[in-house]
């Protein structure tokens, strides 16, 4: 089957987003405000990429090959030209292109990765941890609904939750499948003695 391609508004980011988790995000470049004026109008989603060489604000940065469509779920606009965003994510994506927009606004020709396959059941530590972090921190500061059964939503969760370096998050984003993340997420707690 023949990949799905998009046309993707690109978001690079100090940061990586996985399917289902919720982005705040606080949106004043001219080049983000269009996107964002864009995307609400239109109700389509951008492209959150982490961010490999640059910043965030100035010149267009280098962003990673892969990375998540985000949908924007809440917004406001407290002052003119200034958005307070909520963006949830949803797909994985690859970059095959990349071009430059006016206003340095990067975009992308995107290939849709395979969504995560659901009803595998997680790795039994990961689910434990992950269960423990929700019963500390509250149901509410996970995405709905809760699916501690789902390999797939367990590994991004965990992956949001544990304090990771951003390349391991990264490499988590593009594993190939839920059981080959949640078994470098095992060797991670292993690694933090909580086997």
């Amino acid at each position: 089957m023949p990949a799905e391609l998009i046309e993707l508004p690109l978001f690079p980011l100090n940061t990586v987003l996985f399917p289902g988790g919720m982005l705040p995000l606080k949106v004043f470049e001219q080049r983000y405000v269009e996107m964002t004026k864009r995307c609400v109008r239109d109700d389509t989603p951008f492209g959150v990429c982490l961010i490999l060489e640059g910043r965030e604000v100035g010149e267009p940065a280098v962003p990673a090959d892969v990375g998540c469509t985000a949908r924007i779920a809440e917004w406001e606009v407290p002052h003119p030209n200034l958005f307070h965003l909520a963006a949830r994510g949803e797909r994985r994506f690859r970059i095959v292109r990349t071009a430059v927009a006016p206003l340095g606004l990067l975009t992308c020709e995107a290939e849709l990765l395979p969504a995560e396959p659901s009803g595998e059941a997680p790795d039994a530590l990961c689910r434990k941890v992950l269960a423990a972090l929700v019963e500390r921190f509250g149901a509410d500061r996970f995405p709905d609904p809760l699916a501690l059964d789902d390999a797939a939503w367990v590994g991004f969760r965990l992956a949001e939750a544990l304090p990771l370096r951003m390349e391991v998050r990264q490499q988590l984003l593009e594993s190939e499948s839920p059981s080959a993340r949640l078994a470098v997420l095992r060797e991670i707690l292993g690694e933090a003695g909580m086997t």
